[in-house]
């Protein structure tokens, strides 16, 4: 009796395998950073910020926590590169490369707000193929792989059902480099708080994403993120029953630095009230 699968559906299964494999076998080794920054927020002291720019600021707490993952993540996948925030020196043209934020929302960590996040996604060939953001204060871990679903905790999430723009909660976060986007950017605000029920911002985006995969937000749409911001929330939201995109519609929200996201139903209308004041 011959197999259902043809050759290239059994090879994609495999690979599918393999990502979740590599997925869940990742979890720990965030977790351990996680734990080490939920411990160093006692310990840091306000002299071992430093600024990269003016609202931009890096611990000794990203670097450990970067350089732990970047160990780590090597054991499990040797011959892999990184994209980091912190930069590190390890090829990023391989087959394999994880996209890491040792700390999204640091200003929160730094000033005592508990809501930040170790945020991990997995590229094969380009193409994220596994997201981990691991919420550490509430201890929530969020992850997904290609074609696999995501989760919460090892329990299945979904998208929001809200079908009225009227009834969705929107969350954003605000610029803080690039100023010349600030009067569109807030007068878009302006619309969308008259349109939607709430506008939310955490201070991590990778937070936000994750959020709106799990139905606790309805829409999100930020500008001026770079890649270890978004990749792993895009693609727990995609595997939640999302839709991610750029606010041109082309797709490239990885690099083209700003994302939006939410259920079918509420999608094409909320990107058509974005395209408005960004094009």
């Amino acid at each position: 009796m011959s197999s259902i699968y043809s050759s290239s559906s059994t090879a994609a299964l495999q690979k599918n395998n393999e990502f979740q494999k590599i997925c869940l076998d990742a979890i720990p080794i965030i977790k351990e950073a996680g734990k080490f920054i939920r411990d160093e927020s006692t310990r840091w002291s306000i002299k071992d910020i430093e600024m990269k720019g003016r609202n931009d600021i890096v611990t000794y707490v990203d670097k450990t926590s970067q350089q732990m993952l970047v160990d780590n993540l090597s054991k499990l996948i040797p011959d892999c590169g990184f994209i980091t925030e912190e930069d590190v020196t390890k090829d990023k043209e391989k087959e394999y490369t994880w996209i890491i934020d040792p700390l999204d929302g640091t200003t929160n960590f730094v000033y005592g707000i508990p809501l930040y996040a170790v945020s991990v996604a997995l590229a094969h060939k380009g193409k994220t193929v596994a997201g981990i953001v691991y919420e550490i204060n509430n201890d929530e871990c969020f992850y997904a792989w290609l074609n696999g679903g995501s989760y919460l905790n090892g329990k299945p999430i979904l998208i929001s059902q809200t079908a009225e723009i009227g009834d969705a909660i929107l969350a954003t976060g605000i610029p803080t480099s690039n100023f010349s986007m600030k009067r569109q950017y807030f007068d878009c605000l302006t619309d969308l708080v008259e349109v939607t029920r709430g506008i939310r911002r955490l201070g991590s985006a990778a937070v936000d994403l994750c959020y709106v995969a799990s139905g606790r937000f309805d829409l999100y749409f930020e500008v001026g993120l770079s890649p270890w911001d978004v990749a792993a929330g895009a693609l727990i939201v995609e595997e939640a029953g999302g839709v991610v995109n750029s606010f041109d519609g082309e797709g490239n929200f990885l690099n083209g630095r700003e994302i939006l996201c939410g259920n079918r139903m509420l999608f094409d209308s909320f990107r058509e009230i974005i395209k408005r004041y960004f094009e």
